[in-house]
C-alpha cells in the first residue's frame, strides 16, 4: 500500500474508532509502530486533531471535531463550493466564521495551480454583495444553538419601547440586507417576535428551570403557519408602480406577495403582521410615489399620522 493512500485509509480509521493505540494500527495496516507514529504526525499536521494519553489504559484518541474523509469534487463543484463560501465574508460576524474561513483556506491550498489562477482572475470578476454593517452581531452562536437544541434564553433587548430583558426561545437565524435576524418565540409577549439580532445587548441560558416549548417541528420555513392562531394579521394591498416593484424585489417579503404585470407595474398583497405595522409604514413612505397603500386602514392611519409629525418639524 502506498503512503498518501495509507494515510487517507487510516485518516478514516482514526475517525471511525475514536480510541485506538498504536500497536492496534500497526496490526491492523501491517506496518511497523514507528512508521505508525510517524504517519499519526503527519496527519496531526495536516489538521486531525488527535489527544495522546500515557499510562497501562493510554493511547491515541480524536478530539471532538470529527474529519470528514476525502470527498472528490470536480473542478467545477470545487469552485462553486468556493464562491459559495466566499460571498459570506461580506459578514462581520457569522456563527461559524472561524470554520467558514477555514474551510475556505483549505480548498485554495489544495487546487491545483491551474485552478488558483482560475479563482484569483474569477475574483475580481463575480461576487454576491451584501451591504457590509458596522453594527456588533457577537451572540450568533448561542441563539443558533438554542433553536437546534431546544433551549429558553435570556435576552437583553434594545426595542422601540427602550431596552428590555425578556425570556425567548429561538427557531433559526437569517440574514437579509446586511442583517441577521432571529425569528424566536416571545415569552414576554406570549407570541412569535423577530428579532434584530445586533439590537440583542446580552444572551445567556435559562437557569431558572423554565421548561422550554416543543418547537422540534418548527422551522424558518414553516414558522408562520404554525403562530397563526396566535398572531395577530392585517390583510395589505399596496399598487407599485415599475420604480416601486424594482424596490421590492429587493426587500425579504415573508407573507405578502409581490405581483409583476407586463408592463412593469405590480403590486403587494396577502397576510402581514399587525405588530408589524410601523415597519411597514416607513417602508412604504419611503417609495414616496411609487406606492400607493389602499389597506388596511390601520397601515393609511399610521403613515398619516408620522406625516403630520414631519410637517410640524418645518412649520
Amino acid at each position: 500500500m502506498s503512503k498518501s493512500k495509507r494515510l487517507i485509509e487510516l485518516m478514516m480509521t482514526v475517525n471511525r474508532k475514536r480510541k485506538f493505540t498504536v500497536k492496534e494500527l500497526a496490526q491492523e495496516f501491517e506496518v511497523s509502530t514507528r512508521t505508525i507514529l510517524r504517519d499519526l504526525q503527519e496527519l496531526s499536521e495536516l489538521g486531525v486533531p488527535l489527544y495522546s494519553e500515557v499510562g497501562p489504559h493510554g493511547g491515541y484518541q480524536v478530539l471532538k471535531e470529527r474529519i470528514l474523509p476525502p470527498i472528490a469534487f470536480t473542478e467545477e463543484e470545487a469552485v462553486a463550493i468556493f464562491f459559495a463560501s466566499h460571498a459570506l465574508r461580506h459578514y462581520a460576524y457569522l456563527p461559524f466564521k472561524e470554520e467558514a474561513a477555514s474551510a475556505l483556506s483549505k480548498f485554495y491550498f489544495y487546487m491545483t495551480g491551474e485552478v488558483r489562477d482560475r479563482i484569483d482572475q474569477m475574483k475580481h470578476r463575480i461576487d454576491i454583495f451584501t451591504p457590509e454593517r458596522s453594527s456588533e452581531v457577537p451572540f450568533l452562536s448561542i441563539l443558533l444553538e438554542a433553536s437546534i437544541h431546544q433551549k429558553v434564553l435570556h435576552i437583553g433587548y434594545d426595542s422601540r419601547e427602550g431596552k428590555l430583558s425578556r425570556p425567548i426561545q429561538p427557531i433559526g437565524l437569517y440574514a437579509s440586507n446586511g442583517f441577521w435576524y432571529c425569528p424566536a418565540y416571545c415569552y414576554l409577549r406570549k407570541e412569535l417576535r423577530l428579532f434584530r439580532c445586533d439590537r440583542i445587548q446580552t444572551a445567556e441560558y435559562d437557569s431558572t428551570g423554565m421548561v422550554p416549548m416543543d418547537f422540534r417541528e418548527v422551522h424558518l420555513g414553516n414558522r408562520d403557519d404554525y403562530f397563526q392562531t396566535e398572531v395577530k394579521y392585517i390583510e395589505l394591498y399596496v399598487e407599485l408602480s415599475r420604480e416601486g416593484v424594482q424596490r421590492c424585489e429587493t426587500e425579504l417579503w415573508p407573507m405578502p406577495t409581490l405581483h409583476v404585470r407586463e408592463d412593469g407595474t405590480g403590486w403587494l398583497d396577502g397576510k402581514a403582521r399587525h405588530v408589524d405595522i410601523p415597519y411597514y409604514a416607513k417602508f412604504f413612505m419611503g417609495l414616496g410615489n411609487e406606492a400607493t397603500v389602499k389597506e388596511p386602514a390601520e397601515l393609511i392611519e399610521s403613515m398619516k399620522v408620522i406625516l403630520l409629525e414631519m410637517m410640524t418639524k418645518y412649520v
